[in-house]
């Protein structure tokens, strides 16, 4: 199972931008501020998500929350809790959006997974 540790960098207006650490490897975050999750460390497992049917990253241990996933979106309405995920050459570009391109989310993902 992998561990991710979330951090904040900035807020504008509803969208919060971060950092997501997986092994040695940072990537960008956005979440919606009104749903942010708290700063810390947390398992991460892949498991099927009935919304997207398909396998995603599953974030563990959320006080009070549950079914907290990490996957695309590009502006903070996009998450109702979850973690939007980009590029981490993107990262000061973050703004209240996120460019995002699947093939390299579901790279993020596998990687995300892959990680102990």
């Amino acid at each position: 199972m992998a561990t991710i540790h979330l951090t904040r960098i900035s807020r504008k207006n509803n969208a919060v931008r971060g950092t997501m650490r997986v092994g040695e490897r940072d990537i960008a975050t956005l979440e919606n501020a009104d749903y942010i999750i708290p700063v810390g460390t947390y398992p991460v497992s892949i498991t099927f998500s009935p919304r997207f049917k398909k396998m995603m990253p599953l974030i563990g241990n959320v006080p009070g929350r549950s079914g907290i996933r990490i996957h695309g979106g590009t502006k903070p309405e996009h998450s109702k809790g979850c973690v939007l995920v980009s590029n981490p050459k993107d990262r000061e570009k973050i703004t209240e959006f996120i460019n995002q391109n699947k093939k390299k989310d579901e790279k993020t993902f596998i990687h995300i997974g892959s990680c102990d």
